[in-house]
Parts: structure tokens; sequence; C-alpha cells
């Protein structure tokens, strides 16, 4: 009886703590939601590493997005990828081939547009640990997704505690992949050409390219 008791006083005197936690994560976080809010484009150049030792997989690439509002035009892995606010257009020129469809409405996919504000919802928040690197101070925070059914294990988010900026983003999951994003530069209300995000169907059908609609 006396070990219940004291179990019991344990598991009181750790919740608030718990619930403090919380709290603080996800304070955190919604100040590095307002803060990208405020821009008006980002332009972030980044490092991208998948890595499953069990099936023996291990990808390494560099890749750079801009981001204006929703829409994104992202290289990475030998692709172009760009959401103009209506469709997106995956271009490879390996291939010669241009895919268009839709905007996907999968919420554990994590799209340019949302690498940046996609822990909003769906998430329990705990606070993590804090690091040094290169002189910044990188607060982590993890993340769990309350849907027991998706694919994601977990994901950690560094964030800058200057300058309130995600370092880096590092996902598990149940399958044993980790996916890491660690951004390299992280450039803000940059002047952009008004066709940037605008998908010039003709050029690609003259330079020989096949184009696939989904």
């Amino acid at each position: 009886m006396k070990k219940i008791s004291l179990f019991i006083l344990a598991l009181s005197t750790s919740m608030p703590s718990i619930a403090q936690n919380s709290d603080k994560a996800k304070a955190l976080l919604d100040e590095v939601y307002n803060k990208v809010k405020s821009y008006d484009n980002i332009v972030v150049d980044f490092k991208y590493v998948l890595n499953n030792t069990e099936a023996d997989i291990n990808q390494e690439t560099r890749g750079d997005v801009t981001m204006e509002g929703d829409k994104y035009l992202g290289n990475f892995f030998g692709a172009t990828q760009m959401y103009d606010g209506n469709k997106v257009y995956t271009i490879v020129p390996e291939n010669e081939e241009v895919t268009i469809e839709n905007k996907s409405e999968d919420d554990n996919t994590l799209t340019p547009s949302r690498m940046l504000t996609f822990y909003r919802e769906g998430h329990n928040y705990e606070w993590d640990i804090l690091q040094t690197v290169n002189g910044r101070k990188i607060q982590y925070v993890k993340l769990t997704p309350i849907d027991s059914n998706t694919e994601v294990k977990s994901r950690l988010i560094g964030i800058d505690a200057e300058t309130k900026h995600i370092y880096k983003l590092i996902e598990t999951g149940n399958n044993g992949t980790t996916t890491t994003i660690t951004v390299n530069s992280f450039k803000t209300n940059q002047p952009l050409s008004k066709t940037l995000f605008t998908f010039d169907e003709n050029k690609y059908k003259d330079d020989g390219y096949y184009i696939i609609r989904n």
C-alpha cells in the first residue's frame, strides 16, 4: 500500500512538470511559426540524408528551395519541383519528363512549403536537448504524432535559439528509416522574379520533354 501511495505521489508531482515542458515546447514552436510567417519569402539551402541501416540504404544530397506563401520552387535529387498555388510540376531533366498533378492532401507528406510549418497541429510536444553547433545554441523539440496510424514515429526539430529559425529536422519512421534535413543557409525577403512560380509548358514541349498529367 505504501509503494502504491509513493507511486501516485511521484506521478502527481511529475505531471505539472510534463505539462510545463509541453507548453514551453509549443510556445517556442509558435515563435518559429510567427517568425516564418512574417517574411515575404524564404530561400533555404539544405543537406538531406536518408538512412535505413537494416535495408542498407544511405542517400545523401544537397538541395535548395524558394518559398513564397504556399508556393515553392525546389531543386532536389536531380529534379525540380514547383507549386504555383494550383498544380505541382515535377521536372526531371534526365528523363526529359514533366509530371503535372494536383497538390497532395496527404498530411504526412513534408512538402517544401510545409517544412517550416507542419508542426502546427497533429502532434504532442516535448522539450528536448540543447546543443551547441558552431557557437549557435540549438534547442530541440520532440514531436510525436497524435495519429497512431501514421508512418512517422517521431520528429525532432532543432531551432536556433537566437534567430528562431529551424536548423535541423530529424524524422524517424516506424520502418526504421531516419530522414535528416540540415539547413545550411536561410535567407529571407529576397528579390524574386515575378515569373519564378510560373510554369511555361511550351518551353518544355519545344525542348522535347514528355508531359505527363496525373
